[in-house]
């Protein structure tokens, strides 16, 4: 059996594609102008034109993608500062002392521990979009769950499951719904109260259905033995700094107008003074660093070869002329069904694009305007993207966390797509739902 091509592959094939779309489709443009109350550049209706322009050559693909880095650059040093950030507190034990220390407290309380265990990993997903870290954490979260009587499929479903419902329905996620409103060209962390509505009541949702699962499929539990080393004060010290840092990151954002470089600058800091906590010299600091920085190219890579795609579309002078043969079909639906029509478009798009960041940047600069066009908020289109992209990579195969986590568990793919089905199913309808309500508010 052939591998499934890696994201980077994936995207290269998309560079070609959008380079060849560029001699099959009609060059044109529509007129944008500024919108003082918005404070945001927009795309003026029945504004399009043809317009003549000469065609890229192949050096100007190969340029699109060094461009497509550099025009993210902020994004990209923002990815392995953060990246390293959090490896580099990995690497102190802080989390999983602070895991170990939970199972402790937890145990022989099963319903409590499985509540806790499942907010815990949502608050995860929705204040810095944990998900591979889950992996090194997965065995002794499936030795506790056993240890009071829960399957691996309830405790995957606790914590990656968790952690993704969180990530989808944040008003926070850095590299989710921050991303994605950046590219958009909302202000970052702009409508965060509604979020935080969808946000409590999916995860009541989520929480519920681990429940009603858990109660259905109870096993003999067996002997644990948590380890006994104590939650050390630096450890302590290392996770109330984490805390702290998104509060003041989140602070920034809303009342500063920080942007990427700012929370670049943060999480630098942050993870300096967490490595001289833990003990580490400046050049085991720096060093964990690196190793954290090599574990997040991957990511960082991505994101600016799907940048490479809109620089050739723009380039090309065909990225309206795919709006515009977009706008004419959705322009005779109802605003709300086109809407929530989008949600559709964004699950399919992620089956080949599994990075969330690299699927903002890609697709956010062409949905836009539509939004301009079709008389909706931008705001909306942010909700379709993070409420339906983010959720499947619970089922995508090329999502690798989630490949790694469910093996660690034990779970083939066939099983685990029948179990996870359907509660990303009801995540999907309230994410509709909320979709419906946020156009009938006029949620901007």
């Amino acid at each position: 059996m052939k591998k499934f091509p890696n994201a980077i592959v994936i995207i290269l094939a998309v560079i070609v594609v959008a380079w060849l779309l560029t001699f099959i489709i009609p060059q044109g443009s529509y007129e944008r102008v500024f919108d003082e109350a918005t404070e945001t550049t927009i795309v003026v209706p029945d504004s399009y034109h043809i317009q003549d322009a000469s065609p890229l050559s192949v050096f100007d693909v190969l340029l699109a993608i060094p461009r497509g880095i550099v025009g993210r650059a902020d994004l990209v040093v923002l990815i392995l500062l953060l990246g390293g950030c959090f490896y580099l507190i990995e690497k102190t034990g802080a989390f999983s002392q602070g895991l170990n220390q939970l199972m402790k407290i937890l145990a022989g309380k099963e319903l409590i521990a499985l509540i806790s265990i499942t907010l815990l990993f949502i608050t995860g997903g929705f204040t810095i979009a944990l998900q591979e870290e889950i992996i090194a954490m997965t065995p002794i979260l499936l030795l506790f769950g056993r240890s009071i009587g829960y399957n691996a499929k309830t405790m995957v479903a606790a914590s990656l499951g968790g952690a993704i419902v969180g990530a989808s329905f944040s008003p926070f996620n850095p590299f989710g719904v921050v991303i994605a409103q950046k590219e958009a060209g909302v202000a970052l962390l702009s409508g965060y109260e509604f979020r935080l509505v969808v946000l409590a009541i999916a995860a009541i949702a989520w929480v519920l259905y681990v429940l009603h699962y858990s109660r259905k499929n109870r096993i003999e539990k067996s002997t644990l033995n948590i380890e006994t080393e104590t939650f050390s004060f630096r450890n302590k010290m290392i996770l109330s700094l984490l805390a702290l840092s998104f509060t003041v990151v989140t602070y920034g954002l809303i009342a500063l107008d920080w942007g990427y470089n700012e929370m670049s600058a943060c999480f630098f800091f942050l993870g300096l003074v967490c490595g001289t906590i833990a003990g580490f010299s400046f050049n085991k600091t720096t060093e964990v660093y690196i190793e954290g920085f090599k574990e997040m190219v991957f990511a960082a890579l991505i994101i600016g070869l799907a940048n490479g795609v809109s620089v050739i579309l723009r380039d090309g002078m065909v990225i309206d002329s795919i709006v515009y043969g977009l706008f004419g079909p959705l322009e005779q639906l109802p605003p709300t069904l086109s809407a929530v029509l989008m949600m559709g478009s964004h699950a399919v798009i992620h089956f080949p694009m599994p990075s969330t960041s690299g699927h903002a940047i890609l697709t956010m600069p062409i949905l836009s305007p539509l939004a301009d066009l079709i008389g909706l908020s931008r705001q909306v289109y942010v909700l379709a993207y993070q409420y339906s992209a983010i959720m499947m990579d619970l089922i995508v195969p090329t999502n690798g966390a989630t490949m790694a986590i469910i093996a660690l568990a034990g779970i083939n793919y066939k099983n685990w797509i029948k179990f996870i089905i359907k509660p990303v199913l009801i995540m999907l309808a309230i994410g509709a739902v909320a979709i419906v309500i946020a156009v009938q508010i006029g949620y901007h």
